[in-house]
């Protein structure tokens, strides 16, 4: 991350201090019929349906449906484990005679009652098409058998699941020796090939549209999935495809494909159920060229209790994410400081990823496409930064031709967004989102007649606006104009004894804007190239009383990368990332004590320093990647990275390089993984820009290790643990200043980071998703040749999240979070009186006869003292209604719910005599409504 960012982020932690004291909606799923089904154990229907008579020449009408629940025929549950119901005929509907003459479409979704002998008792429409669809699917669907569910001890069981029929016409295919038939002789080539299933339950989706569309030119081809939800193109000509995959009850989804010569691609695409949501991607503990990734659907991050649906905010709950202290809205990764973790928006660097304490994002759910988090041993196309990398990608606008939108309001805050196409323009289309909190409306005036010092609660927003265009079908342009602003505001009314000049107003005030332009095109079926370039502007400004600090900086970054299919299995990737731009700074802060002086006079009465400066920065790099798959079983990542810092004139060399291998195939899969690279963090800028700092530092230095297993133990439980490893050293540490600058800096600090971490989680299924988290970790800190290891500040030993979510049914759903973490660390200056070390008679603080105050006297090294241990429980509940043309939601998201005691500091009386624990937020209940069309 540049380093004049990263100066606003020590201010934030001192706020934070301040802060601290005052379900069924399951998967729809329909499945296709071929022209004759027998049934595993039945021959046919009992009533075969009556021929349909075309409604026009070529045009063959057809019926088609499926159990949801479960695929035709599946293979016989083991023994031990419970069966759904298991279609053992097809029974086709009639097609409405006056909608077939009108050329009429539709789709019926049923509830099925299924006794315990296989029969259907009941069927009801859940959702209609009118027309007549639906009387002749309730009529078709009362004569279906099925095999009954069955317990787990083979008993059978009465069950309900939910039934597709989908109606369409559909042309009737040419006659051998016709124009366009095929000749039998001909083998053509199959060069994508597929299957599509429901997001929840690995449903296969029959009667799903699946076209390929050539970004080079050309006319898109389509098809339409058979019952098991395959699909197959074949002679598709080499280059890159946009395949949108469209079935009636689901989520649209379009993708990138690159089908090569000579190569066969074999995909699997997931719907989600309208309602849903889209899906957003977290790319976890894995390089950006991994071969797999994980995956988090919009429906598991927007439930997580205790983040009010923030995606962002589910970041934390991933193993290797330390819980930042008090209030504060840091990201803390392996150990690493929050200023070592960069974030990106569409790979423009951003100074903040949290509003103030925490409370959201700087970029709402809703604009979201995915999130890509890599808490260690990330590629070469990332640097400046030696902890971990967040890049968030903003969501295409949906191009269905319709304008969408949605507005939402909690206790916190109220959003809007609206999306959809640009009239009279083809191809483009936008989206624009807004947020503010309203905190302030009611917490302020609260607090003011409650007599409190805070005269303005925390008030923040931020704002999305995007222009997307297609420019050719090979090429797309984004452009973009998003930031955030954050106000805090406190009154001092009465100076703390200890510190008599500091009076009058607390202020911070930060802001960020970009300007991007975006910029994709597929070259050839073998070339890309990707590239966005940004303007932006970073504000800081906080003020105590008399004392206050300002930053503003203009900044131009810009990536460009171009990749190259070289061979099969080998992928050339080269990339630049340039950061420039201008800051300036005004200060007026106390001095260091000079020498002679005594070390207990208060801060705010030392001699004053001004400090007023501007300047430029650049800081180019580049890069280059291969992605080697040697095998089915292997992939190995190798790069190099070379930066340049014109503050300090230093280049610095990054080779890293990350690989996986499958050691079992299929299931269950067995794989290893594991990385190793050098990564260079600059100076912070006061570090480095003179007077304020060295300018002869050179850049933090750590290399990081990583190896772990991924196991599959079912279909939909999987585990997978990881070692880490980060040595570090170059660190700059800050020293008493001996000349006349603020303070001295050195390359002379080292550093050790290690721990594992492990993740079970349940793969989403209809109605269940969660998962259990947990890192050890341990990380420590040596300031110089001969100085005693310290632990770090954000140091938390042991970190537990289990979390999960169930669908109940009707529109609700079910929720729970709950977290063990280590306590936080502090430097005390008074000791613990439960402690039998503690001696009641030590004098904990000196008095200073001018002010009338007393001193702390630091009662053991820097964080030395654990706070006690972090528990709580967090719980959430949704709702939702279903109309024709919209939808309303309602939740109720409620942080530690048994009002735990969580200690996030300690106070101390006037004299330094006695001291107590402050806690964290109580019991903290919010009520959110939310409708979109």
């Amino acid at each position: 991350m540049p380093p004049a960012p990263r100066l606003a982020r020590r201010p934030l932690r001192a706020l934070a201090a301040l802060l601290a004291w005052v379900t069924a909606a399951p998967a729809l799923a329909q499945q296709q019929p071929a022209p004759q089904q027998p049934a595993p154990q039945q021959p046919a229907p009992q009533q075969p349906a009556p021929q349909q008579q075309p409604a026009q020449p070529g045009s063959v009408p057809r019926g088609t449906g499926g159990a949801i629940i479960t695929p035709p025929a599946p293979e016989a549950a083991p023994a031990g484990k419970p069966q759904a119901p298991r279609a053992l005929n097809y029974t086709p509907p009639d097609y409405p005679a006056a909608a077939e003459a009108a050329g009429l479409e539709g789709a019926v979704t049923l509830q099925l009652d299924i006794d315990r002998t296989g029969r259907v008792t009941q069927a009801v429409v859940v959702e209609s098409a009118g027309n007549g669809f639906d009387e002749a699917a309730v009529a078709a669907a009362k004569r279906l058998e099925f095999d009954p569910a069955k317990r787990a001890d083979g008993t059978p069981a009465a069950a309900r699941i939910l039934y597709r029929y989908t109606f369409n016409l559909r042309s009737a295919p040419p006659r051998p020796g016709a124009p366009g038939a095929r000749p039998e002789e001909a083998k053509p080539a199959e060069n994508l090939r597929g299957v599509v299933l429901s997001s929840g339950g690995d449903t296969p989706l029959a009667g799903t549209t699946v076209t390929a569309a050539p970004q080079q030119g050309g006319a898109p081809r389509s098809m339409t999935t058979g019952e098991d939800g395959a699909f197959r193109f074949v002679d598709l000509p080499p280059g890159r495809y946009r395949v949108t995959v469209a079935a009636p009850g689901f989520e649209g989804l379009s993708v990138e494909e690159e089908i090569a010569a000579g190569e066969q691609t074999e995909v699997k695409y997931r719907l989600l159920a309208e309602g849903g949501g889209l899906e957003v991607t977290v790319r976890g503990e894995r390089p950006p060229r991994e071969v797999t990734r994980r995956t988090l659907e919009r429906r598991e991050i927007s439930r997580i209790p205790g983040t009010n649906g923030d995606a962002l905010r589910a970041i934390q709950n991933l193993p290797g994410v330390a819980r930042p202290p008090g209030l504060a809205g840091l990201l803390i990764v392996r150990g690493s400081a929050a200023q070592d973790t960069q974030t990106f928006i569409d790979g423009t660097p951003v100074p903040l990823i949290y509003h103030f304490g925490g409370l959201s994002s700087v970029v709402p759910t809703e604009m979201l496409e995915k999130i890509d988090f890599y808490p260690g041993n990330f590629s070469a196309q990332y640097g400046r930064v030696m902890g971990g990398i967040v890049d968030v990608g903003l969501k295409a606008p949906q191009d269905d031709g319709k304008l969408h939108g949605l507005a939402q309001v909690d206790l916190i805050d109220a959003r809007a967004m609206l999306e959809g196409p640009i009239p009279f323009l083809d191809n483009v289309r936008f989206a624009v989102a807004g947020r503010r909190s309203y905190v302030d409306a009611w917490l302020g005036p609260a607090l003011e007649a409650a007599g409190a010092s805070v005269t303005q609660a925390p008030v923040y927003y931020d704002y999305q606006f995007l222009v997307l265009a297609d420019v050719t079908p090979a090429a797309r342009l984004r452009l973009s104009f998003f930031g955030s602003d954050d106000a805090l505001e406190l009154l001092v009314n009465d100076p703390a004894p200890n510190e008599p000049a500091l009076s009058g107003n607390l202020g911070f005030h930060t802001a960020f804007k970009r300007l991007q332009l975006r910029y994709d095109h597929d070259l050839t079926d073998r070339d890309r190239l990707v590239g966005v370039v940004a303007l932006g502007q970073d504000n800081l400004d906080f003020g105590l009383g008399p004392f206050f600090f300002l930053l503003e900086v203009n900044t131009l970054t810009g990536r460009l990368e171009y990749s190259r299919r070289l061979v099969k299995g080998a992928t050339f990737n080269a990339g630049i990332d340039v950061y420039t731009g201008n800051y300036t700074v005004n200060l007026r802060a106390p001095a260091t004590p000079r020498p002679g002086e005594p070390p207990n006079q208060p801060f705010s009465t030392r001699t004053i320093n001004e400090i007023s400066l501007d300047g430029s920065i650049y800081f180019p790099a580049a890069y280059v990647e291969l992605e080697l798959t040697p095998s089915a079983r292997a992939k190995i990542v190798p790069g190099v990275r070379l930066d340049y810092q014109d503050v300090n004139e230093r280049f610095d060399v990054s080779p890293r390089v990350n690989g996986r291998f499958d050691i079992i195939q299929g299931f269950p899969r067995t794989t290893a993984k594991g990385g190793i690279g050098v990564f260079h963090q600059p100076p912070q800028f006061q570090e480095v820009v003179p007077p304020l700092g060295n300018p002869d530092l050179r850049a933090n230095h750590a290399l990081h290790y990583a190896l772990g297993l991924e196991q599959e133990l079912t279909r939909r439980l999987e585990v997978s643990a990881e070692g880490f490893y980060k040595q570090l050293d170059s660190l700059i540490v800050g020293t008493p200043a001996t000349s006349g600058a603020q303070t001295d800096y050195a390359n002379q600090g080292t550093g050790t980071v290690v721990g594992a971490e492990i993740l079970l989680k349940y793969k989403p299924d209809d109605r269940f998703f969660g998962w259990a988290a947990y890192t050890l970790s341990r990380s420590t800190r040596t300031d110089g040749p001969g100085e005693e290891e310290r632990l770090v500040p954000y140091d938390q030993t042991h970190i537990l999240t289990v979390l999960g979510n169930y669908q109940l049914g009707h529109g609700w759903e079910f929720g729970a979070r709950f977290r063990v973490i280590s306590g936080n660390l502090v430097t005390p200056n008074v000791c613990d009186v439960n402690d039998q070390t503690c001696d009641p008679g030590r004098a904990n603080g000196l008095f200073h006869a001018p002010s009338g105050a007393y001193t702390p006297i630091p009662f053991s090294g820097p964080n030395s003292e654990r706070l006690p241990l972090f528990h709580q429980l967090d719980l959430r509940i949704d709702k939702r209604w279903k109309f024709k043309a919209w939808q309303l939601s309602a939740y109720l998201d409620v942080q530690n719910v048994y009002n735990s005691q969580n200690g996030e500091g300690i106070q101390y009386n006037f004299n330094y005599t006695a001291r107590q624990y402050f806690t964290g937020l109580p019991i903290l209940p919010s009520l959110g409504l939310r409708g979109e069309f």
